[in-house]
């Protein structure tokens, strides 16, 4: 008996340690686009959504009223499909874009601003300013391209030596984060195309995120490397503690204050850390796309709301707010 009891507590403990107790209860949920999205954002507040489904196209919602603002249809007259979506840190505009071109949207008036092609290389990932003018596009061909859309002025980033996938985007523009299959993430000013910061990782970098106010830098590798950066000193502040072997993260957000880290992964899981100490708080399940094999959902955004919660974008077209215990 004895035996079977050490055996059972042994189980219990390695189980929790490993994180395998989640929740898979949400708080509130928005079924918006059943049939699935190919991208889907939200706004710093989590407040307003905006997703692309090959049904509907873009689709604007106010999750707060819990209705349809605006259907925007297609971004370009093809009707590719969209791949990417970045909403401003403001919440005014937002950018959307194919692997060949992108537009950018004015949310308060429901309407497009313009759209751009690009043409050496695919775009793998897109930040917008929070003026609806500055864009930041990470593309295949080992550029980083900063655009002002007002003034024409391109600047193109050249350190990387390979494809781009991530990048960041201060809320005024001044500032760049861009990272690579070249194992480096870089900060760099976008008015000379200056290295401020060079973040080393072990493998590819496939996220990164600023904190609004330029304290901070997430940044995280195709490994279980992920690292959180103080900007003023390039010095790292502390490491994500996970006993998974991979840590491979499709979003990432600080919260205002830049004290927690929320992220999402492409399997369907949210984590909310402090990131601080890099210790997990807290760990969900999102609802999978209904009927996939295996079931699962793509975390493509995730944002802390007024109310403190924690609300995540999916490929299942949901979105849902969880309770975080902080």
């Amino acid at each position: 008996m004895r035996i079977i009891f050490n055996t059972l507590l042994v189980t219990i403990v390695i189980s929790a340690l490993n994180g395998c107790f989640f929740s898979t209860q949400d708080v509130q949920r928005w079924d918006i686009e059943l049939q699935g999205t190919t991208s889907f954002a939200l706004s710093r507040d989590a407040r307003f959504a905006l997703l692309y489904s090959k049904e509907h196209h873009l689709v604007l919602w106010d999750l707060t009223e819990n209705q349809e603002l605006a259907s925007l249809g297609e971004q370009d007259p093809e009707a590719n499909t969209v791949s990417r979506i970045r909403i401003s840190d403001n919440g005014r505009f937002a950018v959307t874009a194919t692997q060949m071109n992108f537009a950018v949207w004015d949310l308060a008036w429901t309407q497009a601003e313009g759209l751009w092609s690009i043409s050496d290389g695919l775009i793998r990932d897109i930040d917008i300013a929070s003026n609806g003018d500055q864009v930041l596009l990470g593309l295949s061909n080992g550029k980083a391209i900063y655009v002002n859309l007002v003034t024409g002025r391109r600047l193109e980033f050249l350190a990387h030596n390979e494809k781009v996938n991530s990048v960041a985007l201060a809320p005024n523009g001044r500032f760049a984060l861009s990272g690579g299959n070249d194992y480096k993430a870089y900060l760099w000013n976008t008015n000379t195309g200056q290295i401020l910061h060079t973040f080393e990782h072990e493998q590819r970098v496939n996220r990164v995120a600023l904190q609004r106010d330029g304290k901070y830098a997430f940044t995280s590798d195709g490994g279980n490397q992920a690292m959180i950066w103080d900007l003023a000193s390039g010095e790292e502040i502390s490491q994500l503690s996970s006993f998974s072997r991979q840590l491979i993260f499709s979003a990432a957000r600080f919260s205002d204050d830049g004290q927690y880290l929320t992220t999402g992964t492409p399997s369907g899981r949210l984590m909310v850390w402090d990131a601080l100490t890099g210790k997990q708080i807290e760990r969900f399940d999102v609802e999978p796309l209904k009927d996939t094999r295996p079931p699962r959902a793509v975390v493509y955004d995730a944002a802390f709301d007024s109310q403190s919660r924690v609300v995540s974008a999916t490929s299942a077209g949901i979105a849902q707010a969880w309770e975080v215990d902080y």
